[in-house]
């Protein structure tokens, strides 16, 4: 009798382009498992609206394998551990996973492959990290030449099929429910009912996105609009392929503007790749010596800033979207941390915790990157003198239409007043002017230096 192999599922939630699952149900019988590993990732243990995003992305995933003929085994502990108790109950000696780049699952992978035979397939990225190479054999640091790179690489490979049918092994595991992933009273996630997770609703908000990919070049920066593609945390969860992505899209984003940012997904990959520890490090050792402000104004400002009442509108619109839906329009994430970082010189550090444990696509790799990139402190990154005025930002990019749903107070006001901060009832004053935020920010930037 053939020995069953495991597949071990993470971030790649899907049975379309799966590598691992193709593989393994070519071998014979299958244990299909996922380990929540909340020993293993320490800090970086996955945020309260990621664990919600999980818990349906996991039984939308248990749905499609049981029509395949296999249960989704679910285990509780340590990733080695787990799987080599798993394998000694079922006879497995063989683990087929999608390789990683975040730190605690390379080392997790290193752990696993001491006492199990352990295959790692690409699939999670257009390309390897460490595939895409200088001329001279290095790694890239700057995104503009790693994309000219990884563009000379593409098309990537056309996605897989699906196993028509999987052989199961038997094994057993916890009930989902049992877990207790969703939050508790009072529930937060209300309004996080605008998403479908799981493959088929990854491939559905493709299938819209593909219908004005086409005007996504110009309609992207615009809160008021759905310009965006609503992917990211699809992407992250593994539950729709990179792959799958470019061949659904290629055709219309003939610009490549939006397969550009698929291609920033890898260079952040690439990033943490080289710079495990990117979450906490400046890239930039120059800004070890930025004195960020601290005590209790700094805490008071930096919890204003998580409400939603900083008394700058496009900001507060941005937070509280975030808050209530666990994700926040693109061009407002830049505009949002650049004015914690700048305005209110908080530590970059603090915003990607935040972040983190808000954001139902809270990638490790790209929230870790663009924070950096914002505030200026990393291997690529924005000069941390380009401060954004948050008025100029929200008038030019028309967030009228955002701001009214999302800062009801000020809903009233007409398309022109609406952006500026002023006395209406219910909504808090400016934590402080753009100019005096500026300078302040400046003043700290030049005493680094």
């Amino acid at each position: 009798m053939t020995a069953p192999s495991i597949v071990w599922f993470r971030q790649d939630l899907r049975l379309s382009d799966q590598a691992a699952l193709a593989a393994a149900a070519h071998e014979g019988p299958v244990v299909a498992l996922y380990v929540l590993d909340d020993e293993s990732p320490g800090e970086d243990r996955i945020g309260a609206a990621q664990r919600w995003w999980l818990h349906h992305s996991l039984k939308a995933l248990a749905a499609d394998l049981e029509v395949k003929g296999v249960p989704l085994v679910l285990r509780r502990g340590e990733s080695a551990a787990e799987l080599k108790s798993v394998a000694k109950a079922t006879g497995a000696t063989r683990v087929h996973a999608i390789r990683h780049c975040e730190p605690w699952w390379k080392a997790a992978e290193m752990r696993v492959a001491k006492s199990l035979d352990l295959v790692l397939h690409g699939g999670n990225h257009l390309a390897a990290p460490d595939a895409v190479r200088t001329q001279t054999g290095g790694r890239y640091r700057i995104f503009t030449p790693f994309w000219r790179a990884l563009s000379d690489m593409m098309p990537p490979s056309e996605p897989m099929r699906p196993p028509a049918r999987i052989e199961d092994a038997g094994a057993k595991g916890d009930t989902l429910a049992d877990w207790n992933l969703l939050p508790a009273k009072p529930d937060w996630s209300k309004g996080f009912d605008v998403w479908t997770p799981g493959e088929a609703g990854a491939h559905a908000a493709l299938d819209a996105f593909a219908d004005h990919v086409a005007d996504y070049g110009s309609a992207r920066d615009l809160p008021s609009e759905g310009g965006t593609s609503h992917l990211s945390p699809h992407l992250h969860f593994g539950e729709v392929s990179p792959a799958a992505v470019w061949h659904r899209l290629a055709a219309h984003d003939r610009s490549h503007a939006f397969l550009r940012e698929i291609g920033w997904r890898d260079f952040a990959a690439n990033t943490i790749d080289q710079f495990p520890d990117y979450a906490r490090r400046n890239g930039r050792p120059a800004y070890d010596k930025l004195e960020w402000r601290t005590g209790k104004a700094s805490d008071c400002d930096f919890a204003t800033w998580t409400r939603g009442r900083t008394g700058y509108p496009i900001v507060d619109a941005g937070m509280r979207q975030l808050w209530t839906t666990g994700w926040m329009h693109n061009r407002v994430r830049m505009i949002a941390a650049s004015f914690l970082v700048k305005h209110l010189l908080i530590d970059w550090r603090r915003g990607e915790r935040w972040f983190w444990d808000t954001l139902v696509d809270a990638d490790y790799g790209n929230n870790s990157v663009n924070w950096q990139w914002i505030a200026g402190s990393g291997v690529d990154a924005s000069l941390f003198s380009r401060i954004m005025a948050p008025l100029v930002q929200s008038a030019k990019f028309d967030a009228s239409g955002y701001i009214r749903e999302w800062v009801p107070e000020r809903a009233h006001l007409g398309d022109n007043a609406i952006h500026e901060p002023g006395d209406v009832p219910g909504y808090p004053a400016p934590l402080i002017g753009h100019r005096e935020g500026r300078e302040r920010a400046l003043a700290a930037y030049a005493a680094a230096r």
